[in-house]
């Protein structure tokens, strides 16, 4: 593992903001017309709001523009939003998609070659990973975006990458020792199952040379951080372990989107190709630098598929400081939730990332937990806790005395009260993908 500060395209990179604002600029131009000329969506849209790409003549005009939701995606499945013919699309992703039709993305060869492609090997070099490295890629292939989003990434800086995808436990441990593995791509959710094996194996430390595990496709927070780096020293040769978050989502590129660099002190939004905002989720007004709000992107460069001020739903805020790496690109701070994730419970917001934030700090509680919401006149909220072995053999009084402190902890963060399950080691299923985390009953009653 190298604190040496790498860059992929350092120019751009590095670019002064004031130049790399002119640069945004031309391309919001850009994409408008593209919008406005090509997808009959946008046409209407923009003509309902007597606007047109002439519009434009500085950055704050981009507020003047229509804001893009993934009903709009599902409204016009599947090539409705496309403003390239299929013949110039060289691959079609979804979403999973929890309800209806999923939401559709097509990409031209300039959107996988000179987009996506070149952001993800930013976001590895960024990550700390560069050629020679073994990449163990279990994000999951298909129509899924993070497999072969990693994967090309990988290829693009010289890192040999091994397309593993999701699953396979066994395996996947057996190619770490085999392959000597240097860096692993994954959900935090199922890194953590993964360490969580090769400690209960008992495998010889020396045959595990992980040093980075680039994280995404869930919220997780610092505290699930410091769990996935103290698991990995543990069990690897060198008794150090980076895990670096990185971002993305299908409707927008897939993984690559931003990255934390060395230092984690958030994530690198690759601004010449992606425009980002902070909006009120609930008035749809610009939130300030530093202020959470929703994460809205405009992908001022893809061809295929592009939109105008989509918003994520995610909770985040925007630092526009110049980071210690030397980048200049605009940073995100870690996702705190999804602003249609939260919970309404006896009148409180919750957000599950509050909830695994007070646990991750609890000795004695493993990574793996779960959040039911359930109604019986009034809503209320249980989280099943999983415990190490260790604490689990505990006393009951001690056992009795961590459910009370968690409780404490919940409540003092939440200011309801949560009653709290102690399960035993392995008790909560482990997830090869996304975790699911929380289980409403209320949906399904």
């Amino acid at each position: 593992m190298s604190d040496q500060v790498r860059y992929w395209a350092k120019e751009i990179e590095t670019m002064p903001r004031a130049q790399l604002q002119d640069l945004q600029l031309r391309r919001f131009k850009e994409l408008a017309t593209r919008c406005y000329t090509k997808v009959r969506h946008y046409k209407q849209k923009f003509t309902d709001m007597k606007i047109t790409p002439d519009d434009i003549k500085t950055l704050d005009d981009v507020k003047k523009f229509p804001i893009t939701v993934k009903a709009d995606l599902r409204d016009n499945y599947p090539f409705g939003l496309f403003a390239e013919p299929m013949e110039n699309i060289v691959r079609i992703h979804a979403s999973s998609g929890t309800t209806g039709k999923p939401t559709v993305v097509g990409y031209t060869k300039h959107d996988v070659d000179d987009v996506w492609t070149e952001t993800m090997a930013r976001s590895l070099v960024c990550a700390g990973v560069w050629r020679g490295d073994v990449v163990q890629n279990a994000y999951g292939y298909g129509l899924f975006t993070g497999g072969l989003g990693a994967h090309f990434g990988c290829e693009r800086i010289g890192a040999a990458v091994i397309p593993m995808s999701g699953g396979n436990t066994e395996r996947q441990i057996m190619l770490f020792q085999d392959f000597g593995s240097t860096v692993l791509t994954a959900t935090p959710s199922f890194a953590a199952y993964l360490a969580e094996i090769i400690k209960q194996q008992k495998i010889d430390r020396k045959l595990i040379k992980l040093h980075t595990g680039v994280f995404g496709a869930e919220f997780w927070t610092e505290k699930m951080r410091e769990k996935l780096e103290t698991a990995f020293a543990e069990v690897n040769a060198t008794g150090k372990f980076n895990a670096i978050d990185i971002y993305g989502l299908s409707e927008i590129e897939g993984p690559g989107v931003s990255n934390e660099c060395i230092f984690k002190k958030g994530n690198h939004i690759w601004e010449d190709h992606f425009l980002a905002e902070t909006i009120d989720p609930k008035t749809g007004e610009p939130t300030a630098p530093g202020e959470p709000g929703e994460l809205v992107f405009s992908t001022i460069t893809k061809e295929g598929i592009p939109l105008v001020r989509y918003t994520t739903k995610d909770i985040t805020s925007l630092n526009y400081e110049k980071c210690d790496c030397g980048r200049t690109h605009v940073r995100h701070a870690k996702i705190t939730g999804r602003s249609d994730d939260m919970m309404k419970i006896k009148g409180i917001n919750v957000f599950p990332s509050q909830i695994e934030y007070v646990l991750m700090k609890i000795p004695g509680v493993a990574e793996h937990y779960e959040i039911i919401v359930e109604r019986d006149i009034l809503d209320k909220i249980k989280v099943r806790v999983e415990l190490t072995p260790k604490t689990f053999s505990d006393s009951m009084a001690e056992l009795e005395n961590l459910k009370r402190t968690i409780e404490k902890e919940l409540y003092t963060t939440l200011q309801i009260n949560v009653a709290v399950e102690l399960v035993a080691p392995n008790t909560i299923p482990r997830s090869i993908g996304k975790a699911k985390r929380v289980i409403d009953m209320r949906k399904e009653g």
